[in-house]
């Protein structure tokens, strides 16, 4: 049986239907209810839906056998896990922003406002910046707007929000998409049945 950790919400729905269209669809999955596993003995797959950013705690931990997560959230935790497949979807990117018409003059240190706190710190160091990290949950447009930092480090998906608050991208520091992960101990001894479902899963990747 592999254990399969899903994001719950939209990014979870077209995941699952990437698995169903490599044929390994569950139909429980598909019924109306509030249940969290679902096993279909036949496939030899379990699924359960799992908060986004506990997917690769799952998968490191070695209570799912393989994931889903985005890359920012793997940037950001840094998991000791495999990454083995780009599944092309939930595309943004990881970037600076700010009110527009701002400039860092690099004349003091740079507050930053973000929740990807280990990301900017990252960037920002290979540049040599000189940072001060605000650690934000929500509503990250709001620092630079009311003066509580100079820029932020957030995902950005069309930049609509940015844009009806007067902000504007200044960086773009990667492309995030979903990816496909998978513990490593699982990897060793269910490889035969991971890697068959890999290999599903990459032809139904545009």
């Amino acid at each position: 049986m592999i254990n399969i950790a899903l994001p719950k919400g939209r990014l979870g729905d077209k995941v699952y239907d990437k698995f169903k269209a490599a044929g390994y669809s569950c139909e429980t999955m598909e019924e109306k209810n509030r249940k969290l596993i679902f096993t279909d003995e036949e496939k030899g797959v379990k699924y359960f839906w799992v908060k986004p950013s506990d997917v690769s705690i799952y998968v490191e931990r070695g209570a799912a056998d393989i994931g889903v997560a985005g890359k920012d959230i793997l940037l950001e935790n840094e998991p000791d896990i495999y990454e083995l497949l780009d599944l092309n979807i939930g595309k943004c990117r990881m970037c600076v922003a700010s009110v527009k018409g701002f400039e860092d003059t690099g004349k003091r240190t740079l507050k930053v406002a973000t929740k990807f706190t280990n990301v900017a710190r990252k960037y920002y160091s290979s540049l040599g910046r000189d940072i001060d990290i605000i650690k934000l949950n929500g509503s990250i447009e709001l620092a630079p707007i009311l003066g509580l930092s100079d820029v932020i480090v957030d995902l950005v998906e069309t930049g609509t929000t940015l844009k009806e608050n007067n902000l504007e991208v200044l960086e773009t520091i990667v492309p995030i998409s979903a990816r496909l992960i998978v513990n490593k101990a699982s990897f060793k001894f269910k490889k035969k049945e991971i890697t068959r479902i890999v290999e599903s899963l990459k032809e139904q990747v545009e």
